[in-house]
């Protein structure tokens, strides 16, 4: 394991356990308590937490990891679902792109394929997120089109006011929205009801709605509502996920792709 990797696996034990002590991290990731220290300390210096005495507690009351800590969780169901969600845009189509580590996979997928390589544009991309962005507004064919607003240091992603008025202006083909629950009652959310709120009036902006989201997101609800499951055309997940929340998500109307 490097020491990225233990790192990461230290912030994931917090906010699984919400809090940290150095004996027991030590024991679970194999290495010594003096290493433990020195990587809470470490990460206590990028503010990603707060060091206590014997161990490490969450960094303010609502404790998220930022996005470049979370890219290697479910890695390889992620790279499966970027792939097949990358395959449903036809080329010359306007794609909307809410912020999130999944939608980020999907962006690399669409930049990598052959037939996206060429065009007047090729794509058009509408997103809120500032990696993605960055990503890929080095690729003349793509045409991007970044809103405004407030950026959250976490996400990467504008939010407020400014950002929707600038995207309740325009009109996209698909909205490929990145979520932290979808469930076939209560529909798709997110932790953030900034971050719902762009994302909601996204999907009201497209014509097609696909929901990128590895299993462990389904069937389970967060704190701000998007959409009705009603409201989805097509979620893509990986074959982790049930039978039953399939089937669930299938007779509320959603297209179920399972990768």
């Amino acid at each position: 394991m490097t020491r990225n990797e233990r790192r990461q696996k230290l912030l994931d034990l917090l906010v699984e356990g919400g809090g940290l002590e150095v004996e027991p991290a030590a024991e679970a990731l194999g290495v010594s308590a003096a290493t433990i220290r020195r990587d809470l300390d470490q990460l206590a210096e990028q503010q990603l937490l707060v060091r206590t005495r014997g161990g490490a507690a969450p960094h303010g009351v609502s404790y998220e990891l930022p996005l470049r800590y979370r890219t290697s969780r479910r890695a390889a169901e992620k790279g499966r679902i970027s792939e097949a969600v990358a395959a449903l845009i036809a080329p010359g189509e306007v794609v909307g792109l809410t912020g999130g580590t999944t939608t980020t996979e999907v962006a690399r997928a669409l930049a990598a394929r052959a037939d996206l390589a060429t065009g007047s544009p090729a794509l058009t991309v509408v997103t809120n997120a500032l990696n993605i962005a960055g990503e890929l507004v080095i690729r003349p064919q793509f045409k991007i089109v970044l809103t405004g607003g407030v950026a959250r240091p976490q996400s990467y992603e504008l939010t407020g006011p400014l950002a929707q008025q600038v995207l309740g202006q325009l009109t996209v083909d698909t909205a490929v929205v990145g979520v932290d629950a979808f469930d076939p009652v209560d529909g798709a959310a997110t932790r953030h009801e900034d971050e719902a709120a762009m994302n909601r009036l996204l999907c009201e902006r497209a014509r097609r709605v696909v929901i990128a989201a590895d299993s462990s997101k389904l069937g389970v609800r967060a704190f701000a509502r998007i959409c009705a499951a009603s409201a989805v055309d097509v979620l893509v997940t990986d074959t982790g996920v049930s039978p039953a929340v399939a089937d669930a998500f299938s007779r509320a109307g959603v297209e179920v792709h399972r990768v």
